[in-house]
């Protein structure tokens, strides 16, 4: 069976100070990136200090759809199923599994001696309490509901077999159980409190929440007792960490700065533009890593005017220069990408590049042959007495955001208004699910090509429950060939479901693909035994340790 995740690709800046002194780094492509830090026996005792740009405002994992829910996640709790060093599907809390023949049927067997830090038993029944939660329209699941939308129900066939039915075969079922958004919690919690698991989870992972601050910080303890690790992480028993603290630190610079200056051990989200100088300081590790799934895409509502016309579409993308944007946004640490799956996701179909171009001629004879050919008094396009607009809600901040900046120049010289509207976080997030917008801009990350389906089908577009179809894209033909990827087994037969799925997601042009979304994170060479998650790119400090 193929890895549902291709070898990370490292990206190096290329620093023309270091080649100058005789060391030439430049963008590249290598295998999995080394597992450990180097370094000696591990030590017990001391608090890993740990800046993040933001925290999830919610620490329930099937609640949120955060993108640092994967780095935190893994400090307290644990999946189902797990990836293992080399992407492919191994045990967690589950030991083993069966799968039927028709696909509709998993039966899992599970770990016994597990607790929850509540105390807890993991059993068959806490699984099927936790598949409730995740689809449970009350727990409002952005994420983890979609991972496992064909569950229909479960059966305990005794204290640790749990069957688990499905509508429909569904080859990407397990890997999504592996995530970080789908972890396992306290079935007692889930039952009994679960308006408490935001403020206080409780899962059976290695730490424990002690005290959380929504926007500023999180304060985690090791956990006594915990002694079920999955055998790709390096250690057995408690962490040797006492534990570690979280600290948001939203401003770039100050993050990089207070992490040089030994404040903080690690962050996340390191800035690409500092992304030279931390590689060039010897007591430091880099990582710049390629996430799966969507690289960062400009979503365009087709649902209505002017993105309902494709010609517009065409446009718009043949109107900005992505190699520009991704240099300027990632001071050369980002891959350029005129696609609409990562590189690093199994089945990616290199035969898809190439098929958009920047051609500023182009776009303006698009933008005529759809009819917008008038112009207004400030150079705008204009049909019918209507200026071409293209309106972007995002989160306000003291300066608009450089992306949208960069873009907004690259289409004005082809005629188009694009129009930077700034508002409070919870109104995007309301405009985002009542679709009143022209575009959006996003990423998402999963460890499968299922991210297709989720992002294009029109199931995903947001009704009864809350979809990620962005796009509001509907088409028949996609829909058909996206759902044959879901029930296609791995191997020949889903790599051609997925080519051809791709293909189709690339004629309609649901958006413009920028450059792929990447995962940049460091930490001081003081701290060993990290290792690296392949269901996600981001660093493990189950037994990471401090040395000195």
């Amino acid at each position: 069976m193929p890895s549902p995740h291709a070898p990370w690709r490292r990206i190096i800046v290329a620093a023309s100070a270091l080649a100058a002194a005789g060391t030439l780094l430049a963008a590249c492509a290598s295998d999995t990136p080394s597992s450990t830090s180097p370094g000696g026996q591990p030590v017990d005792g001391g608090v890993l200090e740990l800046s993040v740009s933001a925290e999830p405002g919610c620490l329930d994992s099937h609640a949120i759809s955060a993108t640092q829910q994967a780095l935190l996640g893994r400090l307290i709790y644990d999946n189902l199923v797990t990836l293992d060093r080399d992407g492919n599907l191994a045990p967690d809390l589950a030991d083993s599994w069966d799968i039927s023949d028709d696909g509709k049927t998993y039966t899992f067997h599970l770990k016994e001696g597990v607790t929850f830090s509540d105390g807890s038993p993991w059993n068959a029944e806490v699984l099927g309490q936790n598949l409730e939660h995740m689809r449970d329209p009350a727990t409002k699941s952005p994420l983890a509901a979609a991972y496992i939308a064909p569950y229909v129900d479960g059966t305990v066939i005794d204290e640790y077999t749990f069957e688990a039915h499905l509508a429909h075969p569904f080859t990407p079922f397990l890997y999504g159980l592996a995530q970080s958004w789908v972890t396992m919690e306290s079935g007692k919690a889930i039952t009994e409190s679960p308006e408490t698991l935001c403020q206080q989870p409780v899962g059976s992972g290695p730490f424990v929440v002690e005290e959380y601050v929504p926007g500023q910080s999180i304060t985690y303890v090791k956990r006594d007792g915990y002694d079920w690790a999955p055998e790709w992480i390096n250690g057995d028993g408690e962490a040797h960490l006492d534990g570690v603290n979280v600290t948001v630190v939203p401003e770039a610079v100050i993050r990089y700065e207070s992490l040089v200056s030994g404040q903080y051990d690690a962050t996340e989200n390191l800035p690409p533009q500092n992304a030279e100088a931390i590689q060039a300081n010897a007591d430091f590790t880099y990582e710049n890593l390629v996430r799966s799934g969507s690289p960062n895409v400009l979503h365009f509502n087709t649902s209505h005017a002017p993105f309902d016309d494709i010609l517009v579409r065409r446009a718009f993308v043949a109107a900005v220069n992505r190699e520009a944007i991704a240099q300027a946004q990632g001071f050369g640490t980002f891959d350029v990408k005129d696609t609409f799956l990562s590189s690093d996701t199994v089945y990616y179909d290199p035969t898809t590049e190439g098929a958009f171009s920047y051609d500023v001629d182009e776009a303006n004879a698009l933008l005529d042959e759809a009819g917008w050919t008038g112009r207004d008094s400030d150079g705008f396009r204009t049909k019918d007495g209507e200026r071409l607009a293209v309106v972007v809600p995002t989160t306000e901040s003291a300066t608009p955001s450089p992306l949208l900046v960069q873009l907004q120049g690259e289409v004005k010289k082809v005629g188009i208004d694009l129009v930077i509207d700034q508002l409070p976080a919870a109104q995007v997030t309301e405009r985002r699910y009542a679709g009143d917008y022209d575009a959006l801009s996003g990423v998402w990350h999963t460890n499968t090509p299922d991210i297709l389906y989720i992002r294009y089908h029109s199931d995903e577009i947001t009704g009864e429950r809350i979809g990620q179809n962005a796009s509001y894209l509907e088409d028949e033909t996609l829909d058909r060939l996206l759902e044959a990827t879901r029930e296609a087994p791995d191997g020949p037969e889903a790599e051609a479901a997925y080519a051809a799925a791709q293909k189709r997601v690339v004629e309609l042009v649901p958006g413009l693909p920028l450059y792929e979304n990447h995962s940049q994170f460091a930490y001081a060479n003081r701290v060993k035994g990290v290792d690296i998650d392949t269901s996600h790119p981001v660093p493990v400090f189950t037994y990471a340790w401090l040395e000195g």
